[in-house]
């Protein structure tokens, strides 16, 4: 073996089944090397970020990591948008980059980049391989810091000759660390601090929205009369009829800070304290009170679910039977405007069961998570660290971890003008994905912000705000990247067309006209 199969093989034995690629001439050894694995499944991605959010997609649902295969540093700064976004989902993923040969680094050739400069902020590890006789270990390694809690960014940089050169043994991945038991201590406190009859609000994140997370922390609020939360952007959410409803922190400042009024003690389930996305004149960047404390009960990287658990016991909750939602769905709309209104009461009727939702919706969405609440039982993905352009890629990534669930993206067309091209991998693989493209042809969310920040916009402004001129043709860009794909100006158009998309046996995309 070469390097590079060695390195592939020890990836295949450390439970990694996909390696989403833009690959260039560093890589072909490696691409060359999944010829000859069987287990590893390559998807081909036309844009870096793609990449990126696609392995994100996939181990937001699996819980274990896809590979990424970028090229050399520019091929990195191409994904780098979607990896802050995974980094903060604490998304594991094994982040392959090629790199020159080590002999041809010295020469400065126009491809070369300080790889390591460019990965750093992104990975929780990293390493350089100087040797194909240690590749295979060092990927060992990268498949274990990915999986260690709370879960991360491993990135490997592949120098050409360690892929080509002999390679050594298959590597075994090291013991990978159970997630942490919270103190006893901190369990007490929260305890007392939810019989303290002070107002309590309980924020749950990361693994505890999941499982039997909302479950307990359900019984515990309706137990003591606390308050219960999630953060406003989540890695990935069970919800639906007969599960926990777990309301969100609102975006916009006023909004969180009126639904956090009055609380004295904020307690940390696997989440961080709340601030706002950006800073804005004469607004706090906190959203809690200014005489709330803070408690943190579980750190993201501790296990959150056993320490709700033994809180449930030590408030006598575990009994208590959870407030879940029942099953109910919006009435589909009869004629009337297609307005945000609509379109989430046509979402809330039809979304099917088990389906994976994508949202990227941004301003057109604002109501579409409370639409859905009464819902079959799905999974809810969020953009968690706000770059926009993951919803395509993101729901990829999800249909190909789950090939048997209806994957739906809710997606604002101005962000999805960002990665487009992931339509173009829907479609070569067969990917079940429904996607809805809210065209309101303009940056609308920057019109709020505009006010916001207190700017004095003119034309200018404005016009860097709008997708007119020309309007952009989704019905047409789908279907140049081989996606079936209708169009919406009505609510029965669009109840037509959803219906259509989830019969369809392939992607399917509707652009729905604001």
């Amino acid at each position: 073996m070469n390097g590079a199969e060695s390195l592939v093989r020890t990836l295949h034995a450390g439970g990694v089944e996909v390696c989403f690629a833009n690959p260039g001439t560093s890589e072909m050894h490696f691409v060359a090397a999944l010829d000859r694995v069987e287990g590893v499944r390559c998807v081909l991605a036309l844009f870096e970020g793609v990449v990126t959010a696609a392995a994100d997609g996939y181990a937001r649902m699996t819980d274990k990591p896809a590979a990424t295969l970028l090229h050399l540093g520019p091929g990195l700064a191409n994904g780098l948008a979607n990896l802050h976004n995974a980094r903060r989902a604490r998304t594991p993923i094994v982040n392959i980059v090629g790199e020159h040969a080590t002999f041809h680094r010295r020469f400065d050739a126009p491809l070369t980049a300080d790889i390591e400069a460019l990965a750093g902020q992104h990975s929780a590890w990293m390493r350089t391989s100087e040797n194909s006789l240690t590749v295979a270990a060092d990927g060992a390694e990268a498949i274990a810091a990915s999986l260690s809690p709370p879960g991360g960014i491993a990135t490997l940089i592949l120098p050409a000759d360690t892929a080509w050169g002999e390679g050594g043994a298959i590597a075994p991945v090291p013991a990978i660390p159970a997630r942490e038991r919270v103190d006893e201590a901190a369990v007490r406190h929260v305890a007392g601090l939810l019989r303290s009859g002070e107002p309590v609000m309980l924020l749950i994140g990361d693994k505890t929205l999941r499982g039997r997370g909302p479950e307990l922390a359900g019984r515990i609020a309706e137990a003591t009369g606390a308050r219960l939360m999630a953060p406003m952007s989540n890695a990935r959410m069970e919800r639906g009829a007969g599960r926990v409803a777990v309301e969100r922190v609102p975006y916009p400042v006023d909004v969180a800070l009126t639904k956090l009024a009055g609380i004295r003690h904020l307690v940390l389930v696997g989440a961080v304290a709340p601030v706002a996305f950006f800073g804005y004149p004469g607004k706090p960047s906190e959203l809690k009170p200014v005489d709330c404390d803070v408690h943190v009960l579980a750190t993201p990287a501790q296990d959150g679910i056993d320490a709700l658990t033994r809180l449930a016991d030590a408030v006598n909750a575990a009994g208590t039977p959870p407030p879940l939602a029942p099953a109910s769905r919006p009435a589909l709309p009869n004629g009337g405007a297609l307005d945000p209104a609509a379109i989430a009461a046509v979402i809330g009727a039809l979304l099917p069961e088990n389906a994976i939702v994508v949202d990227e919706s941004i301003t057109t969405g604002r109501d579409f998570f409370r639409a859905t609440m009464g819902a079959p039982p799905h999974d809810w993905l969020q953009l968690t660290g706000g770059s926009i352009g993951i919803g395509i890629p993101l729901a990829t990534g999800a249909a190909v971890a789950c090939p048997d669930r209806q994957v739906v993206t809710l997606q604002a067309d101005g962000s999805g003008m960002y990665t487009l091209q992931g339509l173009w991998t829907q479609a070569r693989e067969g990917l079940k994905v429904l996607t809805l493209i809210f065209a309101n042809r303009s940056y609308e969310i920057l019109k709020g912000e505009l006010a916001g920040v207190g700017a004095n916009p003119g034309p200018k402004a404005h016009d860097m705000l709008s997708l007119d001129r020309p309007a952009l043709d989704w019905v047409h860009l789908a279907r140049g990247m081989g996606v079936e794909a209708a169009r919406a100006e009505t609510p029965d158009a669009l109840i037509r067309a959803i219906r259509a998309g989830l019969d369809a046996p392939g992607p399917y995309l509707v652009e729905v006209v604001l």
